[in-house]
């Protein structure tokens, strides 16, 4: 198909658009940034139609796109279909004309930044000191240097003004050059491992150390979806940019320390919308995720029952119904049988539909799984048999403590969101005491609140509970604020009555002062969950709870099995 000129071009004589059309049959060698004649025949014709005129050239020095805009910028079309690897340039290089003697303006470098061209180049008068030539290229591309660190350097390097006779450059080996440095850089964090690679950003009003905490966090989350982190990014705004959540020109920043560091993938610790999440890969031409979606990904990757499944799932559906935005024409198609008038369905709408109905039909579906465990909780009730839960902090140690107190194997691993299918246990205490203890899905700071909804019916066991034991690891720098993050949490679900028992799990890890200071904060008893030796003072303190709460429902102390 014959190839059009793109951008503004309404109201040009015919002259002129044939001569645009004709741009397309040029070929540039590759020792050239851009020959005499073609950087000539832009600059006249731009002059000639007050407009700015552009072309886009691949590595085989051909025209793929020719651009008109207005008499102050072009607009680069969509140029996703060709190559963006991570740690690679786009192959494709700018050349566009100024209609003064401006250089290069920011918009130019972020366009080269943010789309990773080969070349950004800008064709302009001379600056007046009388060289006596009739334009000259102003040139820059991105800095590969990974030295100067993403952010402590330039993100790129302008080119000193050429003129005409310097335009033979070797620009095929500067570009070779550049990938061959962006690719020694990403070697140097590349351990020969084929995870996905990863940035992760933060944009938040909160003290700095509070972020890098929480960034921590994320690292551990993506390190449970075996990603491989790459670079950390933070910036202190007080109110976040509505568009792209970071400055624009924070942006580019990332832009080019994803380049530098080979990564693929975008993480950021905030929420985003779903214009954000658009504005976004548009720009950086990277896959952007929010923490959010990292956690659903996880969930997906660990929930082995059908009822966890299920759970996940119907959490992935509500996060995704918003997120469903079409972005072309391309995306509509007639649906309507023989005779249908109009348009009938896009596919976008077909998507939302379909989505829709998925999430009526899951919904039903855990409401039998809520039915189920309500049938389970009567017949508890009539057994008599008192029901722990062990709750607290994911990673904190839960599952290990289980298989320490029923002396049986539980599932366990130092990973953020092991456990999402709860697991019973029947254990007698040494004062001769049968209990049911569960162990829980873990809660974090800040839960998704499409996790809240779609697990409401495994959180619905923690109603069962007559105590919970409270599983801190108090190793971790951040204890204090995981305590608080899991009983904000059970405030939310109406349990925050229910009597409790600290565990502060990892004594053998912690600090002394630390440990001091969890057991004033807190009472709890220090303990290591997989040294059952450790586990004495935990056990009494529990069965003494557990004495008490049957006292209370006027039940039978000591050979409770017997009302089964």
């Amino acid at each position: 198909m014959k190839k059009k000129p793109y951008g503004n071009t309404g109201g040009l004589k015919a002259n002129h658009l044939r001569r645009l059309q004709n741009i397309y049959r040029r070929t540039i060698p590759p020792r050239f940034l851009v020959t005499p004649e073609l950087a000539r025949e832009l600059f006249n014709l731009s002059l000639e139609i007050r407009r700015q005129v552009g072309v886009l050239v691949d590595r085989k020095g051909r025209v793929e796109h020719v651009i008109v805009g207005n008499d102050r910028q072009i607009v680069i079309p969509d140029i996703s279909n060709y190559r963006a690897y991570a740690g690679r340039l786009r192959g494709l290089r700018c050349i566009h004309t100024h209609l003064g003697g401006e250089p290069l303006t920011d918009d130019d470098i972020a366009d080269l930044v943010l789309l990773r061209l080969d070349v950004m180049a800008a064709i302009a008068r001379p600056s007046g000191r009388g060289r006596g030539i009739e334009y000259e290229v102003h040139a820059a591309h991105i800095l590969p240097d990974s030295k100067t660190g993403a952010f402590g350097g330039d993100p790129c390097k302008v080119l000193a003004a050429i003129g005409p006779s310097g335009l033979e450059m070797d620009c095929d080996f500067l570009i070779s050059s550049i990938e061959e440095e962006l690719a020694r850089a990403g070697a140097l964090v590349d351990t020969g491992n084929s995870k996905e690679r990863a940035i992760l950003a933060s944009v938040t009003a909160a003290p700095r150390r509070t972020a890098a905490e929480s960034l921590e966090e994320l690292a551990a989350l993506a390190a449970s979806a075996d990603i491989m982190v790459v670079g950390t990014f933070i910036q202190s705004r007080k109110k976040p940019d509505p568009r792209f959540l970071v400055g624009s020109g924070k942006l580019g920043e990332l832009a080019v320390m994803a380049l530098r560091a080979s990564a693929s993938l975008l993480i950021f610790d905030q929420e985003l919308n779903p214009s954000q999440i658009c504005s976004i890969a548009d720009r950086v031409d990277l896959k952007v995720i929010d923490r959010t979606q990292l956690i659903l990904d996880i969930f997906a990757r660990r929930a082995q029952s059908m009822e966890g499944k299920l759970q996940v799932e119907h959490a992935q559906l509500k996060y995704l119904m918003p997120r469903l935005v079409g972005k072309s024409t391309a995306m509509s198609r007639l649906t309507g049988g023989i005779g249908g008038r109009g348009p009938g369905e896009t596919k976008l709408e077909i998507d939302r539909r379909r989505v829709r109905d998925r999430i009526t039909m899951l919904e039903r579906r855990l409401e039998s799984v809520r039915r189920n465990r309500r049938q389970q909780k009567v017949l508890r009730e009539k057994r008599g048999l008192p029901v722990v839960s062990i709750i607290g902090y994911t990673n904190a140690g839960k599952s290990t403590l289980l298989g320490s107190l029923a002396k049986t194997p539980v599932a366990a691993e130092d990973r953020l969101f092991m456990t999402l299918d709860p697991a019973n246990r029947r254990i007698r205490f040494p004062r001769d005491m049968e209990v049911i203890v569960t162990d829980t899905v873990g809660f974090i700071r800040d839960l998704p609140k499409e996790l809240m909804v779609a697990f409401r019916a495994t959180l619905e066991e923690l109603e069962c509970a007559d105590i919970f034991i409270h599983v801190v690891d108090v190793s971790s720098h951040m204890a204090a604020g995981h305590v608080r993050a899991v009983n904000r949490i059970l405030r939310e679900l109406g349990l925050s009555e229910t009597p409790t028992i600290y565990a502060l799990n990892k004594r053998d890890r912690a600090p002394l002062q630390q440990i001091r200071t969890m057991i004033r904060e807190t009472g709890g008893i220090p303990v290591s969950a997989n040294n059952p030796q450790t586990l004495g003072p935990l056990v009494e303190r529990l069965e003494s709870g557990v004495e008490q709460i049957l006292r209370d429902k006027g039940g039978i102390v000591g050979n409770t099995n017997k009302n089964k």
